[in-house]
């Protein structure tokens, strides 16, 4: 017996239907009865110390979302007016992949993480 992946993410919002409304226009995930059939690929499992500078003090969690293309997503999200976040600290030594950060309308930052062809063995 084994878990086989991540089943969802549920969390809560002062408007539900508008900010699942954001993420099905901006990402194309999201809202009801609507499966997301994710492509198979890596999944970072990690709680962070409360005291973490990564993320918000405030927020508990913070979603990061797989990608194919970074840049291309950044200047979809750019051109519909969403502030798009990139630091070369966050890239490390480009092992990990790439990465930029957005927030949903409620405040929740969205780390986009471009993996690389090939990730270092964990």
């Amino acid at each position: 017996m084994a878990v086989t992946g991540m089943g969802g993410l549920f969390f809560r919002a002062k408007d539900p239907d508008a900010l699942t409304k954001w993420y099905q226009e901006h990402f194309g995930i999201g809202g009801g009865a609507a499966w997301w059939h994710q492509q198979a690929g890596p999944t970072v499992f990690a709680p962070f110390k409360a005291d973490s500078d990564y993320f918000a003090a405030d927020k508990a969690f913070m979603i990061n979302l797989r990608v194919d293309d970074l840049a291309g997503m950044a200047e979809k999200l750019e051109a519909a007016g969403i502030d798009v976040i990139r630091k070369d600290e966050w890239d490390d030594d480009g092992s990990y992949g790439t990465f930029a950060r957005v927030h949903d309308p409620e405040g929740n930052a969205i780390e986009l993480w471009e993996p690389p062809a090939e990730l270092p063995e964990a």
